[in-house]
């Protein structure tokens, strides 16, 4: 695991070739899909860092956006706008993502965690669009910060009391008394927040309206996957306590998801309707990870891939639009049918994977989930059906807003789409859904 996670580090060294950091990438992608085998608890085990299936998706899934992030972002490689240091901040993202899902030991976790805050940082400030860009930030940079404190704090007593930090092997807290409760609380709100939850999710549509494109994709691509995974990983240390207090976050995040997807309904920057949709789906990946069952556990996996992978070629687009038109904003970039009538196909595929029809990975996930949430108890059948209901609703008003209607903008006609774009896409698009078919053999399997 060691090589890979080098791997990682020494692309920074090759930040002066653009294609050579993306064939890096390839390969260190094919490289680990390969190599990695898993016989039995942990694979790969070296010097602190290790591979599950858990580590082994999310680590794949960071190759994968972080190539994705590069191919994307040609604009800033032809105004040659500091286009090495950019490089370089995202080759140090993309070690810090490795690290973070490769380490066994719950401190390096969490300071891996931390650092990758400041790559996304430097690429929100330094490559943003509008002088709004250093709130977002700020917004972000605090939010986080402050949430993360206490899980440092949990850290520490959990060594006092185990002796170890490594997984598998640290103490367990097998009381529900109040002051466990208070530390199951510090433990999991680093998380909550970096999902994130309802109420906690102000910091991600600013980050996401003044983040450039590659902010956009790696921010809703990986980023939010790292609260999804520490929940994953810190859940089971608190397992009597989280079976008391789950009821909390699961009817949070359905009232919650419901509440963002009205919020959705009157957006008109499609930016920030992608970025309050995404709060709407983690709200099913934490009720997934919390109810921790089975179907929980594998539901909110798959779900956490296919968002990302989906929800980064939404960004992708809105940025195509945005380069062509100088405007993200629904009253003025609708109609683009007449003016890009190649990319409604791309726009309509992507949008589908949003709204979990089939045969997309989101599908299978959110089944998964479904059935987890229902059999947890069976009256959450009301928000689940309103939360789907109007998942489908705002992700067919977008479709049908951005490419229908009358085009005002003044501009007749423009390029529909180049052969790097249509790329794009189709990395985007073909794993969404290949995956589908995989994930549905192996149910069968089981």
């Amino acid at each position: 695991m060691l090589n890979f996670v080098l791997g990682s580090l020494f692309l920074t060294l090759g930040c002066g070739s653009w294609f050579g950091v993306q064939l890096g990438m390839i390969v260190l992608f094919m490289l680990f899909l390969l190599c990695c085998k898993h016989d039995f608890y942990m694979s790969l085990l070296s010097y602190g860092f290790g591979s599950d299936w858990l580590s082994y998706v999310l680590i794949l899934l960071s190759f994968w956006i972080m190539l994705l992030v590069l191919m994307s972002s040609q604009a800033i490689l032809d105004k040659n706008n500091f286009n090495k240091v950019f490089v370089m901040t995202c080759c140090f993202l993309n070690f810090f993502l490795v690290m973070t899902f490769a380490s066994t030991d719950l401190l390096l976790f969490y300071i891996s965690f931390e650092a990758s805050l400041i790559p996304t940082l430097i690429l929100i400030l330094g490559w943003g669009y509008q002088p709004e860009r250093i709130g977002a930030g700020i917004y972000m940079l605090f939010y986080t910060l402050t949430a993360s404190l206490p899980l440092l704090v949990s850290l520490m007593v959990l060594y006092n009391c185990g002796g170890s930090l490594t997984m598998g092997l640290v103490y367990e807290a097998m009381n529900s008394s109040f002051i466990y409760k208070i530390w199951y609380l510090a433990s999991v709100f680093a998380f909550i927040v970096k999902l994130p939850m309802f109420m906690f999710h102000l910091w991600l549509p600013k980050a996401h309206v003044e983040a450039p494109v590659a902010g956009s994709m790696i921010l809703a691509g990986v980023l939010l996957k790292l609260g999804g995974y520490g929940l994953l990983r810190i859940v089971p240390l608190f397992s009597n306590v989280n079976s008391k207090l789950c009821w909390v976050w699961v009817s949070i995040s359905l009232v919650g998801g419901v509440l963002v997807s009205l919020m959705c309904l009157r957006q008109i920057d499609i930016k920030a309707l992608i970025a309050y949709s995404s709060v709407a789906h983690m709200g099913m990946v934490l009720c997934g990870a919390t109810i921790f069952n089975w179907w929980g556990v594998n539901g909110a996996v798959v779900v956490m891939v296919g968002h990302g992978l989906c929800s980064s070629g939404l960004f992708f687009m809105i940025n195509m639009v945005y380069e062509r038109l100088s405007s993200r904003s629904l009253l003025i970039s609708k109609g683009l049918l007449n003016i890009m009538p190649t990319m409604a196909m791309w726009w309509f595929l992507l949008c589908a994977g949003n709204m979990a029809a089939p045969p997309t990975l989101n599908l299978l996930g959110e089944v998964q989930l479904i059935i987890s949430i229902m059999n947890w108890s069976f009256i959450n059948i009301v928000g689940i059906g309103l939360l789907s209901f109007f998942s489908a609703t705002y992700t067919l008003y977008l479709f049908s807003i951005s490419q229908h209607g009358k085009f005002y903008n003044g501009v007749f006609s423009c390029c529909s789409g180049k052969v790097r774009e249509y790329l794009i896409l189709m990395l985007h698009w073909l794993p969404l859904n290949l995956m589908f078919m995989v994930g549905s053999m192996m149910l069968i399997v089981f």
